[in-house]
């Protein structure tokens, strides 16, 4: 168990140093300042099962990286949704994306007690990048936000962001395709969908995957659901896929040859990008 938190870590209102937060945690392997003894408790276990575990947050940051940059040079794309935006940290969605065109809008959602105390003022940081409070798991209280309609026009084509997010979905029966195709419906033709998941690769590094299901779904923190490339290429139904399809988070795109080998853990994160007709 998690000790007292010492007094040199501040905890802001609404805050429970005690219990593991997503957001945090994901803070802490991105070796962040934004987390407390109970979320580094959740990296330590982890770690323990699978030493490179922090390359599951780094890769879903990179992808998230060079996604969000493709969406912003190759789509004339210039709104962006990006559900469970978690911690600020180097290089967020709109710092991308708003290098390449200034006058991209982006609107993060979370309702996690931390972010809202440490993100929104970190994130709202120019007139087109918003900060909304809503639970991305219930579709219907994010598309009818007075505040997302404010800022994101659904008669135009927009990019749907859940990076990261799918795979702590713990609703009635556990399939976030539902949830997906709620949003999908609700989006503009010509709109695109980018997900990253956490994968069961179903080969000989399904054991780490299991492993760090296991100690995720078991930790302060709760959640984290491995799925099979099959099961996360249904969260896309009723989209064109862009090459290469649902691949591993290390393979979409990446910046130039690859010189090292992908670690185990590697192995057990996917994304892709999809484009509704």
């Amino acid at each position: 168990m998690a000790g007292p938190v010492p007094q040199s870590e501040r905890v802001p209102v609404g805050v429970d140093p005690t219990r593991a937060s997503i957001a945090r945690v994901y803070d802490a392997f991105l070796n962040g300042k934004d987390n407390y003894e109970i979320d580094r408790e959740v990296l330590r276990g982890v770690q323990q099962k699978a030493p490179e575990a922090q390359d599951l947050a780094f890769e879903n940051r990179n992808f998230l990286i060079r996604a969000c940059r493709f969406l912003a040079s190759q789509t004339g794309i210039t709104q962006y949704l990006d559900c469970g935006s978690g911690l600020p940290t180097a290089e967020n969605i709109h710092q991308v994306v708003q290098r390449i065109n200034p006058d991209s809008r982006v609107v993060y959602i979370d309702n996690d007690p931390v972010v809202l105390a440490h993100g929104r003022a970190l994130l709202e940081e120019n007139e087109n990048t918003h900060f909304v409070a809503a639970d991305i798991f219930k579709p219907r209280e994010i598309l009818e936000n007075e505040e997302v309609r404010k800022h994101i026009d659904f008669t135009e084509p927009l990019a749907f962001l859940q990076l990261g997010t799918l795979h702590h979905y713990e609703g009635p029966s556990e399939d976030p395709g539902k949830i997906m195709q709620e949003y999908i419906d609700a989006l503009p033709s010509g709109s695109y969908v980018a997900i990253s998941h956490f994968l069961d690769p179903e080969n000989e590094h399904s054991a780490v995957a299991r492993k760090m299901e296991e100690v995720f779904r078991h930790s302060p923190m709760g959640s984290g659901t491995f799925r099979t490339k099959a099961e996360i290429e249904a969260l896309f139904d009723g989209l064109e896929m862009i090459e290469p399809g649902v691949t591993l988070c290390a393979e979409w795109w990446q910046d130039g040859p690859r010189l090292k080998p992908l670690s185990q853990v590697q192995h057990c994160i996917a994304g892709g990008i999809g484009r509704k007709p």
